[in-house]
């Protein structure tokens, strides 16, 4: 596998976990009508992307050519699947407590 490819994956991954992490917070400290509950998910899965960026730069320097190119790979599918698992989660939680 590439690192390209690998950087997918895991940007893939980090969506999924962002989803649960972001769905926790909102679930324990927001009501469930409120827009802002939205907004500050929002803002912690941009924090966990910046945050997994550098961390990540550090790995795949020598390895990728274009440094611009960390930043942008799978930037797109990290916020589907955070927003696909975010909801998902969220609703779990709900569900749950009652």
């Amino acid at each position: 596998m590439t690192p390209v490819v690998q950087l997918y994956w895991l940007r893939v991954a980090l969506g999924i976990v962002a989803g649960a992490i972001t769905a926790v917070i909102a679930a324990l400290f927001s009501s469930i009508n409120d827009i802002t509950t939205l907004l500050n998910s929002i803002t912690v899965a941009l924090l966990i992307y910046f945050i997994t960026y550098y961390i990540l730069r550090g790995f795949y320097k020598t390895k990728i050519e274009k440094q611009s190119k960390i930043l942008s790979t799978a930037i797109g599918m990290y916020f589907f699947s955070w927003i696909a698992f975010f909801v998902l989660f969220y609703t779990a939680i709900h569900a749950v407590m009652g």
